[in-house]
């Protein structure tokens, strides 16, 4: 008997679009084979399978079950791919627990941790791990722009300190864009982080491990046509990725084992994603972490699974299964 796999998808951010993109390549990957496939959307009015006919069929939240054709369904596994609340900061992850329904992504400490880009920044400070100077602002609070100039300088980066995808991120390179650039990144997260501006190479490289294998994808090298890889680079093909990024042996292995030390003292699980910025000298600094990466045809995930030479099946395979070991 096959097992049943609800696709977690939408929720309650600016992301919900991006997301329901990122539940059709993850079905489009999984193996129909050997799994029955449902995408359940969620989002503030509701949460609702999607049966292959398109018609929605509400979920019961208090086990997370459907009814299509008089049988209630109750999926075996949730794989996760909101990005944003509910499905990135833990919430979700909680409710799974509680109802002791295995999932795709790291658990509710890690991806509350993961989560807030500062907080994980200033704890991999803490074990040696290189990141940009940075402060956390409130939006009750505020800061003053001389404060912003005296502290981080300019130019620099203000964005949502819970949120993706680019959304409420602004490059400031003057005084007078600071405030308006509080406020794009307030309309996303009620805390915004102010990172240090780093000039350098960008690279993003995923990492997954389970009970019996460890994989470090190879690594894509981002060149935005924009100021940065915002959201027009990211969906709307202002951007070049190379997979295998154009840097030296050396310096892919040194980014790899960065990667795989992060993957473990975070104690992550499932498909992750760490951008990091290469400045001069070969130095290695940590932008962010993303523990539900995009998992489009297109996103960094499926190139790097390519240039490797692993199949999409294959990796989603090993996901689910090793729940199940």
């Amino acid at each position: 008997m096959k097992r049943i796999i609800a696709i977690v998808a939408g929720g309650d951010s600016s992301e919900h679009d991006v997301s329901m993109k990122s539940a059709a390549g993850i079905y489009s990957f999984i193996d129909k084979d050997k799994y029955d496939l449902y995408i359940i959307e969620l989002s503030k009015k509701g949460w609702n399978a999607i049966l292959d006919n398109g018609s929605y069929c509400p979920v019961d939240k208090n086990d997370f079950s459907f009814m299509k054709n008089g049988k209630r369904i109750k999926p075996d596994f949730a794989y996760i791919t909101i990005h944003g609340t509910p499905g990135e900061n833990g919430f979700l992850q909680g409710y799974f627990e509680l109802l002791d329904i295995p999932y795709s992504t790291c658990d509710v400490l890690v991806s509350a941790l993961t989560f807030n880009k500062f907080m994980t920044n200033q704890y991999l400070k803490g074990f040696g791990v290189q990141v940009a100077e940075s402060m956390l602002v409130h939006k009750n609070r505020g800061i003053s722009d001389e404060d912003v100039i005296e502290k981080i300088g300019l130019p620099c980066f203000i964005k949502p300190n819970a949120s993706g995808s680019s959304f409420g991120v602004t490059k400031v390179k003057t005084k007078e864009q600071i405030q308006p650039a509080l406020q794009a990144a307030f309309a996303e997260s009620d805390d915004a982080m102010i990172e240090a501006f780093m000039n350098g190479i960008e690279l993003a490289n995923g990492c997954y491990k389970t009970k019996n294998k460890s994989v470090v994808f190879p690594i894509t090298e981002v060149v935005s046509k924009n100021e940065f890889f915002d959201f027009n680079a990211k969906y709307n093909g202002q951007v070049t990725e190379i997979t295998p990024a154009r840097i030296s042996p050396e310096l892919t292995n040194r980014v790899q084992q960065l990667t795989s030390a992060i993957y473990d003292i975070l104690g992550c699980k499932g498909i992750v994603r760490v951008d990091y910025i290469i400045t001069e000298g070969k130095k290695i600094n940590l932008l962010e972490i993303n523990a539900t990466p995009g998992m489009t045809a297109t996103s960094f995930i499926p190139q790097q699974a390519r240039a490797a030479g692993i199949d999409m099946k294959d990796i989603m395979t090993d996901i689910i299964e090793n729940h199940f070991i």
